[in-house]
């Protein structure tokens, strides 16, 4: 399929909640929110002046593909991704939002990231390499870049509106939410990347790390925002897998491994990415979700119907 210009930006008739990086949220009645993952591509905490058509639908559609997976044993907040469901008030812009919204229910946002890591890669990586930890806690001497650890490891990190997440220790987290909570997320974070990581074996794919976002409706906890995406996830090519190296992969390292080599410092405004970075990008996004579901986001037509 041909690639349209990308949807960077959208204004609705209706409340805005929140604008991220990538999302923009809306308000809706009976505490639900309208969430529409826009074209937008950020990196090293900046948004990036151009984005990847049609990555905010592989981000919305693998999303909703992974909590219609694991809702019977971790509730989420989906409720609908389909267009009849859209307020009467926003379907005449429905060509804008099919294949990139959900319809969700609010959640109170637990303000931590949740992380996975099974794979030693990324921020793991640099920390094992400075001082034989990760998340805080000692790790054995000699592992090598992107080694399968000996278990998956629960890393959360601060949540921040702005700049970095920073990574912290179980411990802090525990000292901040309470421990019962803690266990929870922990507990709920691990079975999701043990199924999740189990169905990409099958699939050909490593699921290096991923990371996730949970609230609370009353007492329930609640899998939130976007999950297992080449966004949060580092997606690998099992076929081509090496230790000691920096694996092809399926997610947004490609683009982050570009603006390193660009020579950009990460502070000023960052440059805009060539045509045929958006173009792999866009492609590599396709690639994750084909893989992880099993068919392709936009099916070829019969030569009959073209």
């Amino acid at each position: 399929m041909i690639a349209g210009p990308p949807i960077t930006e959208t204004e609705l008739p209706l409340k805005l909640f929140a604008r991220g990086k990538v999302r923009d949220t809306y308000e809706l009645p009976d505490d639900r929110l309208l969430m529409v993952a826009t074209d937008r591509i950020s990196a090293f905490d900046h948004v990036l002046p151009n984005g990847i058509p049609d990555r905010g639908k592989v981000l919305t559609q693998l999303s909703i593909f992974w909590f219609s997976l694991t809702h019977t044993f971790q509730e989420n907040h989906l409720v609908s991704g389909m267009i009849p469901d859209l307020p009467a008030s926003i379907r005449d812009q429905r060509d804008q939002l099919s294949g990139r919204f959900m319809i969700v229910r609010k959640a109170k946002r637990i303000d931590f990231e949740c992380v996975v890591r099974g794979y030693l890669a990324g921020s793991a990586w640099k920390e094992y390499e400075q001082s034989h930890t990760l998340a805080g806690e000692s790790m054995p001497p000699g592992l090598r870049q992107s080694e399968k650890l000996a278990y998956p490891i629960f890393s959360p990190a601060t949540k921040a509106e702005t700049g970095h997440d920073e990574n912290i220790s179980f411990d802090s987290m525990k000292k901040d939410i309470g421990e019962e909570l803690a266990t929870r997320l922990r507990d709920a974070s691990l079975e999701l990347y043990k199924f999740a990581s189990e169905h990409a074996e099958r699939r050909g794919l490593i699921l290096a790390d991923t990371k996730f976002e949970f609230g609370l409706i009353d007492d329930d906890l609640i899998l939130i925002d976007e999950a297992l995406t080449p966004d949060s996830s580092r997606l690998w090519d099992a076929a081509t897998y090496q230790i000691g190296t920096s694996p092809e992969s399926y997610d947004k390292q490609f683009v982050r491994d570009w603006l390193t080599r660009s020579g950009w410092d990460k502070e000023s405004e960052p440059p805009t990415l060539p045509s045929e970075i958006v173009a792999q990008t866009r492609e590599r996004y396709l690639t994750a979700y084909q893989r992880l579901v099993g068919k392709p986001l936009f099916p070829k037509k019969p030569r009959n119907e073209r």
